[in-house]
């Protein structure tokens, strides 16, 4: 039983209302219309008449009518905006409220994460014991640098995937590279040759060096590092201060490899940098007590992430310390934030990698009372949130078009803005066209008989008729009689197909096998386009939405999400969010001239809106170079629920960014504009 089974069974003999007009609806009334005690149906733009053989009511009269459950048959993003609409009528007159897939929308909202149970310190508190050292030690790595990987040992998967492409191969390779470094450590510290060296002792050597294995690794892990920016911003601060400054750290890499990290980050200014494997020994062994014998007499402070060598053994040896917490420290210390069961692969490590590297680069997540984690900037919204899984349906759409042979794909304005320029660094051997469309213009384009305009004007405009025939069909009837009205749609289609075809001819599309990309759809854009082009089209959608209604229309489309994965998914509560990023700086074409030249519809958004999605959009590119760099393409490997799991934390989250608070999520196609607010609940 599913759980709108659950809450009909459970609503026996209930007054229940519906709310929504579409088509969804109609298809809710035929399959579960014997199972409920439907009264009416509730809109947000319509109080009277009647619909599929049911009076359509406001909220208040519905009430008064004994209805006891309200039924939201609608897409999720438009249930939170509905339930925040409704919510509080609901409440005060006890009445139940659900979207079409069971959930209880006037349940609690998601908690947010907060450092409520972590003993951290502020920045204040840091500077606090800054002010009152003489000399301040610095560790490096999890302190001023960190990487983009989820852990350090993710490197020696890394070298082993270089090496294996190199025609190298040393089995356990990775275990190798492990036990040889923690075995050495118990005696001295070693160098990165020295652990080299005991890897190839151990296997009986191969066709490379203990220094030319150790080149590899340093290349391949200076690659994944970057810098703590406010830890590395407090370090320049002493050093203006004019407070003696030395970095110690426990390292393989020797001091020539330490100072080009140090340089790479433009940390400067330092007196001493004391390396474990220059001095032949760690901080848990004796490198506390060569920086105590250099600086014996003054007050010493060492700041490090380590709460047993950085901190214990700094304050054993009499030095006073503070902790900075490493990214991975953390995010363990917030249960990894949902996504430990969801994947183990390198893949799905670096995700995470990335994804700690972005949301706690800063350690100071302590300054507020309520130590909850925020996002300040948009950038960092696309990263963190929409990164994962736009990264892997580009992939997927990769593999899929180079799997079946389409060596030509139209990116559809404007969702195919920036998957396109995505698409793009993962393959250039396909021909890719960022192509002019949009639902208005290839319906204006499409329509050749009475059924196509009866299939458009069933999907429900949240508006006037005459406003409907305007933003659809872009025409204003002062005779707006049925048959002047359909004379008009058809006899312009005519006109708008010889104009789209000669928009068309510019693009130089050959008469190879098409592709397609849509973000979320029915399908609608690509049936008139297929009429408007003369030849079908392999769809590569995001999301298909309502497959059932276009079983009959001949498309072929294949979506990311299958049917039966969407529904259950957080994509479906969150595809709103995506929607509204993944899009153009450009207006809607909504025609063309008899030029072949687009006609652009009125831009709504403000240049604030603008700058916004173009953070956001700044941000995934950054995860997607990440990514592809980062990772060989043979272990890429898709993970829907790890990438959903990102993406529901922008519910979960304290969003400060208010340029992104102010977004509208707009389909000016149905006449709906919605607060991005109310979308991310």
């Amino acid at each position: 039983m599913t759980d709108i089974e659950k809450v009909l069974a459970d609503s026996q003999g209930k007054g229940t209302a519906l709310y929504g007009l579409g088509t969804e609806t109609e298809r809710f009334i035929s399959e579960y219309g014997n199972s409920a005690n439907i009264i009416c149906l509730l809109d947000g733009f319509r109080e009277e008449g009647e619909l599929y053989d049911y009076p359509i009511m406001s909220i208040g009269k519905a009430i008064d009518e004994g209805v006891d459950v309200i039924i939201v048959v609608a897409r999720p993003g438009s249930c939170k905006a509905i339930a925040k609409r409704i919510g509080a009528k609901c409440r005060e007159n006890d009445v139940a409220l659900f979207d079409v897939r069971g959930k209880d929308l006037l349940a609690g909202s998601a908690v947010k994460f907060d450092f409520a149970t972590v003993n951290g310190e502020t920045m204040a508190a840091l500077f606090e014991k800054i002010h009152k050292a003489d000399v301040v030690s610095f560790d490096l790595f999890d302190t001023l640098v960190m990487r983009k990987v989820y852990s350090y040992t993710d490197i020696f998967e890394l070298v082993d995937l270089e090496l294996k492409k190199r025609g190298i191969v040393i089995p356990d390779f990775t275990r190798r590279r492990l036990s040889a470094e923690k075995e050495l450590s118990r005696s001295y510290a070693p160098t990165l040759e020295k652990i080299y060296s005991e890897v190839l002792h151990q296997i009986g050597g191969c066709f490379m060096s203990a220094e030319e294995l150790a080149e590899i690794e340093w290349g391949i892990d200076l690659s994944t590092m970057i810098p703590r920016k406010e830890v590395c911003r407090t370090f320049r601060e002493v050093v203006s201060d004019g407070k003696k400054v030395v970095i110690t750290t426990d390292s393989y890499y020797n001091r020539d490899r330490i100072e080009k990290i140090l340089a790479e980050f433009w940390i400067g200014g330092y007196e001493n940098v004391l390396i474990s494997c220059d001095l032949g020994t760690s901080k848990t062994l004796g490198l506390f007590d060569i920086l105590v014998a250099r600086y014996g007499g003054k007050s010493l402070l060492h700041i490090g992430d380590d709460e047993v060598s950085d901190i214990e053994c700094a304050t054993y040896r009499g030095i006073d310390t503070y902790r900075i917490y490493s990214g991975l420290d953390l995010f363990d210390s917030l249960g990894g934030m949902g996504t430990d069961d969801y994947g183990e692969s390198i893949s799905d490590r670096t995700k995470r990698g990335l994804f700690i590297s972005r949301a706690f680069n800063s350690p100071f997540q302590f300054e507020t009372e309520e130590r909850r984690i925020g996002v300040s900037d948009a950038g960092d919204l696309g990263y963190l949130f929409c990164g994962a899984m736009v990264s892997d349906f580009t992939l997927w759409m990769k593999q899929k078009v180079m799997s079946e042979n389409y060596r030509q794909i139209l990116f559809c304005a404007r969702d195919g803005y920036l998957l396109g320029r995505l698409y793009r660094k993962a393959d250039m051997q396909t021909k890719s066209v960022y192509f002019l469309a949009s639902r208005a213009a290839a319906i204006r384009a499409g329509m050749e008989s009475d059924d196509d305009i009866n299939y458009v004007d069933s999907m429900k405009y949240f508006g006037s008729p005459e406003q409907a025939l305007k933003t659809r069909f872009g025409l204003e009837l002062s005779n707006t009689d049925e048959n002047s009205r359909r004379h008009s749609i058809l006899n312009k289609a005519e006109n708008q197909k010889k104009n789209y075809n000669r928009y068309i001819e510019k693009l130089g599309i050959d008469d190879g096998k098409l592709a397609m990309f849509d973000f979320v759809a029915k399908g609608t854009t690509q049936m008139y386009l297929e009429r408007v082009l003369d030849r079908k089209m392999k769809g590569f959608y995001f999301l298909q939405l309502e497959p059932e209604f276009m079983a009959d229309k001949g498309l072929d489309i294949e979506p990311f999400y299958s049917d039966e994965e969407k529904n259950p998914s957080a994509i479906f509560d969150n595809y709103y969010i995506l929607e509204t990023i993944l899009t153009s700086p450009y207006s809607q074409t909504e025609e063309f001239d008899e030029d072949g030249n687009p006609v652009f519809a009125t831009e709504t958004r403000c240049d604030r809106d603008i700058r916004c999605f173009e953070k956001m959009q700044k941000g995934i590119i950054e995860y997607f170079d990440d990514y592809l760099r980062l990772l060989p393409d043979e272990v890429r490997t898709e993970n829907k629920k790890l990438d959903e799991v990102f993406l529901s934390m922008v519910n979960k989250v304290e969003i400060k960014d208010d340029d992104f608070l102010a977004l509208k999520v707009e389909d000016p196609f149905f006449g709906r504009m919605t607060d991005i607010t109310d979308v991310i609940g």
